[in-house]
This record gives structure tokens, C-alpha cells and sequence, in this order.
């Protein structure tokens, strides 16, 4: 199945406290490109991730994009100093009797003493965290190989449409290729009867080996042939279950270079306007073909 370069997948998942949201979006690219924005502090998760990526997506630049939000707050640890407490008691208990002050300590004075209570960042389960990541994750991969695949689909439809209009173009050319050599030779010989007017016979044997030479210099059956074969190839690619755009991008290098040794050795007007035809149809092909896997 061909498979579009270009696509977007959105997947979330949540557990009792957070919740992650993903965004992929992927676009061509010549070899498989992975980027990942996500919290700092899930950075090692990075490499599971692209695991995952790679498993459905191999050709094309794709950017994931992970949101998380805390549905409580479990990351976070509130610890008081106790020795720090007693020695800030033991100090303003001494400043209260070296200077005759009453003694009047309240908690919340206590607590806003710098240091007093200390706000530490505890350590999350990674793999908790992962088991609530993996499954957005994968929904958004789904949802963008759908997205790829359906493309893709449309892709191969206009590609093998366009394959069957040079397939009977290329028809046309041959067909025609058979009646250019004796068109050549009454034109040549009705011209050289014109230039001598009859004062001199026509050399038959000078004539056979000039359209003889013409004939083989104008051949282009070999072209003609692999041009079919080119064209069968192409379209048993495009129904690959497999990344197919490197060859089916080869296969219409390859025709391209057919179709202009066709136009050189050809000097037919019918046969160039074909050839001019089937090089546009190629171009569109190839256009295509950038955006395929």
C-alpha cells in the first residue's frame, strides 16, 4: 500500500493524575526524521517514543508534539527543617531575655523563617508515567498512518492514471515509428527527382543504403520496449505493500531518459509532440512521487 510522506495524528490518555496530549504531523523528507518536543523532564522517554514512530513510519520528517497536565499535584513534598526550627526557637527565646521582650513565637512566624519548610521535587515512577504516555502515543501514530494511507491511496490513483495515458501514448509513438522510414524515403526520393528533373536516372542502390542508414539511425525499438517494461514496473510498485517512492522515483528517472533518446532519433513532428506529451505526464508523475514513502 502507498503511503502519503505528509499526515497529521492526534491521540490523548490520561490516568487519576495527568494526562497527555500528542501531536504528530510529518511531511517528506528524504530519509526518516524524528523530532520530539516534549517536558524536559520526560526526555528519556525520547527513545521509546521514536521506537514507536518508526514501527509505522519510515520515510519523512515527523514532529511530536507532547503536552502534559497534572491532574494533581504528586510531584512535589513539603518537608519542615526540625533543627533549623529548634535553633531559630533557641535564638529568638535568648534575644527575648537579653533584651527583656516578651515572648510571643506563633507557628506562622516560625514557618516564615527562611528554610524553615523546605518544598522538595520527589521522584515519579517512570514507568507509570510511561503506561500513561504509550497509549496516546500509539493513538496519534494510528491516526496518522490512516491520514497517510488515505492519501497515499489518491496518489496511487493519479500516478496509475497517468501511467495508462503514456502507456497509450507511447503506443501511438510506435505504431507511428513504422511508417516514418518509407515516409522518409518517398519524401527522399520525390525530392531528389525533383533537384535532377529527370536529366539524370535515379541511383535505386544509393537510395536503399541512405534510407537503410536512416532506418538505423531512427530505430527506436529498444526505447520502446523498455519504455513497456518501465511502465508494467511502475505499476506493480505502486501496489507494493512496501515504501516504494526511492524505486517508483528511479523507474520514472529511467523513462524520462527513454523518452528523450526517442525525441533525439526521431525527428518525426507527430512523434515529438508525443514525446513532449509524455515527458509533461512524467514531470506530474514525478511531483507526485516526492510525497510518497
Amino acid at each position: 500500500m502507498v503511503k502519503s510522506m505528509t499526515g497529521f495524528g492526534r491521540g490523548e490518555n490520561s490516568d487519576d493524575f495527568r494526562q497527555f496530549i500528542i501531536e504528530i504531523k510529518s511531511v517528506n523528507h528524504r530519509y526518516n526524521d524524528v523530532i520530539i518536543k516534549m517536558p524536559k523532564h520526560l526526555s528519556y522517554l525520547e527513545e521509546n517514543i521514536k521506537k514507536l514512530i518508526k514501527e509505522k513510519v519510515n520515510r519523512g520528517r515527523v514532529e511530536v508534539y507532547i503536552h502534559l497536565t497534572n491532574l494533581e499535584d504528586r510531584g512535589v513534598e513539603v518537608k519542615p527543617d526540625i533543627y533549623l526550627a529548634k535553633s531559630y526557637i533557641k535564638a529568638l527565646g535568648e534575644l527575648c531575655e537579653e533584651c527583656n521582650i516578651e515572648k510571643n513565637l506563633s507557628l506562622k512566624m516560625l514557618s516564615s523563617f527562611p528554610d524553615v519548610l523546605k518544598i522538595e521535587k520527589k521522584d515519579e515512577d517512570e514507568d507509570e508515567i510511561w503506561m500513561c504516555l504509550k497509549p496516546a502515543v500509539e493513538k496519534a501514530i494510528n491516526n496518522l498512518y490512516i491520514m497517510r494511507a488515505k492519501e497515499g491511496k489518491e496518489l496511487a490513483h493519479d500516478i496509475i492514471d497517468r501511467s495508462n495515458i503514456i502507456e497509450k501514448t507511447v503506443k501511438g509513438i510506435e505504431n507511428r515509428a513504422s511508417g516514418v522510414v518509407l515516409e522518409y524515403k518517398n519524401k527522399l526520393k520525390n525530392r531528389i527527382e525533383e533537384l535532377l528533373e529527370d536529366a539524370y536516372e535515379l541511383d535505386e542502390t544509393r537510395l536503399a543504403n541512405e534510407v537503410a542508414y536512416f532506418a538505423d539511425k531512427s530505430n527506436i525499438t529498444e526505447e520502446i520496449v523498455r519504455l513497456f517494461s518501465h511502465i508494467n514496473q511502475l505499476k506493480k510498485t505502486i501496489n507494493a505493500d512496501m515504501p516504494v517512492g526511492r524505486k517508483l522515483d528511479f523507474l520514472v528517472q529511467e523513462m524520462n531518459r527513454e523518452v528523450n533518446t526517442i525525441g533525439s532519433k526521431v525527428g518525426d513532428l507527430e512523434i515529438t509532440n508525443s514525446v513532449v506529451e509524455i515527458k509533461s505526464e512524467l514531470e506530474k508523475i514525478r511531483e507526485q512521487i516526492q510525497n510518497i514513502e
